[in-house]
């Protein structure tokens, strides 16, 4: 384009930094913003953003703020892209005060942009798991701010959640009504959350009736929330319930929805359910990914049907969605539950043919295979030769306790004692 006198715009100049940092040659970048200021087009506030990311990501915050002075040499103004950035990055190397004080040194006290600067910094206070931080913060935004805004009460409530305490952020949601401040869909979607993750279904499933009564409209992150915990309790029914509800109201999930319920009725084997939802997804345009095909798959393994299974996976290969590590320790996990060593290691190999790296649960589903046939020698071999060659491998406890279990129960003590020294050796090596 150059070559042809013809100098891409300010957008192509972004999209290409952006590129660079994603992969790391952020030499490249920083040669581009400079060809930028010399050359044009001049770089805007999304050119710096883009690079000062780059540098956080590679956890080199100086080059960062140094190039927010550039930035506001240059006359360009940071935004609140540019804030978050920042104060993201100084709050996850515990550098809060530091934070604090670029803030008060960017925003003027008594301006919109203070609220903004606040807000962001008691987010990132709660995401760090500074509380203390984050509340003195809401303190002096109730003394400074004459109108206290939503995104700020859903931050701190969003911080209360995130930290297990759902009756201190429901006090902040009965707070809010109080000063006629109306509960949007982040707030309700976050309470919700927030009680899911408690284990508290019935009180969410309230909520997302009373959301309905105040006029907020449900989302596909309110369904979401609820269905995952519906099926996290078993109730796969009422789920698909809402599921119904949300295509009546022309609302098609992502395939993480559907895949929840699939599941869901995979584990009560209630496979025609989960086949026919399956078949729903695809018959409103959604691709089944391949976790939709390991819930599937480990549907027919827990109805012992395995051959069913071998097809999905049979069908993966073929036309895709090309299966993971996981789907290779479910196939490989059955053959070796059943006995099925040879058709195990089949998997096994197929696996390693392709390409895919095995991890300890791999190779602990082999070990379990040998143990069940008897076979606890070459079970140890397996481990030995196999398992702890692979230097990439992160090894836990399991393989060795399955090993010295096996061992005892054979009464073989001094082969017990023999794992238990490599687990021994092995923790010191670490």
């Amino acid at each position: 384009m150059i070559h042809e006198g013809v100098v891409p715009d300010v957008v192509t100049h972004n999209y290409l930094i952006n590129g660079f940092c994603k992969v790391g040659m952020l030499d490249k970048a920083e040669l581009l913003v400079r060809e930028m200021c010399y050359s044009g087009p001049p770089p805007n506030c999304a050119t710096y953003n883009t690079l000062m990311k780059g540098y956080c990501a590679s956890d080199d915050i100086d080059k960062a703020l140094d190039l927010l002075s550039t930035m506001t040499n240059g006359k360009v103004k940071p935004n609140i892209v540019t804030f978050n950035i920042l104060v993201h990055a100084l709050c996850k190397k515990g550098l809060s005060e530091e934070a604090r004080v670029l803030l008060s040194k960017l925003t003027d006290e008594n301006s919109q942009r203070s609220l903004i600067a606040s807000t962001i910094l008691m987010d990132n206070s709660f995401k760090n798991g500074d509380t203390s931080l984050a509340l003195t913060l809401w303190g002096e935004i109730c003394e400074r701010s004459k109108e206290v805004d939503v995104v700020a009460y859903n931050v701190l409530i969003n911080g209360f959640c995130l930290s297990g305490d759902v009756i201190v952020a429901y006090k902040y949601v009965s707070e809010m009504f109080k000063i006629g401040l109306l509960p949007d869909n982040i707030t309700y979607n976050t309470l919700m959350s927030g009680l899911v993750k408690s284990r508290r279904i019935d009180e969410a499933c309230y909520l997302y009736t009373v959301m309905s009564r105040m006029d907020v409209g449900p989302d596909r992150i309110s369904y979401k929330i609820l269905i995952g915990g519906l099926c996290m309790i078993g109730g796969v029914v009422a789920a698909h319930e809402l599921l119904i509800c949300m295509l009546k109201n022309y609302m098609v999930p992502a395939p993480i929805t559907w895949n929840i319920i699939i599941d869901g009725y995979g584990k009560h084997g209630e496979k025609q359910k989960a086949l026919h939802i399956r078949d729903q997804m695809m018959a409103y345009g959604v691709s089944p990914n391949v976790f939709t095909y390991n819930a599937l798959i480990h549907m027919y393994i827990n109805c012992g049907e395995v051959a069913e299974a071998h097809s999905l996976m049979k069908e993966m290969l073929l036309a895709g969605p090309l299966p993971d590590t996981v789907t290779y320790n479910l196939l490989v996990g059955a053959e070796s539950e059943y006995g099925h060593l040879f058709s195990a290691h089949q998997v096994y190999d197929d696996m390693l043919k392709r390409g895919y790296d095995p991890d300890v649960v791999t190779y602990t589903e082999l070990i379990k295979g040998y143990c069940l046939r008897g076979k606890v020698k070459e079970a140890e071999r397996f481990f030995t030769f196999d398992m702890l060659q692979n230097s990439n491998l992160v090894i836990d406890h399991v393989p060795f306790q399955v090993l010295i279990k096996q061992y005892f129960k054979a009464s073989d003590f001094n082969s017990a004692y023999g794992v238990y020294q490599k687990w021994l050796r092995m923790d010191q090596a670490e």
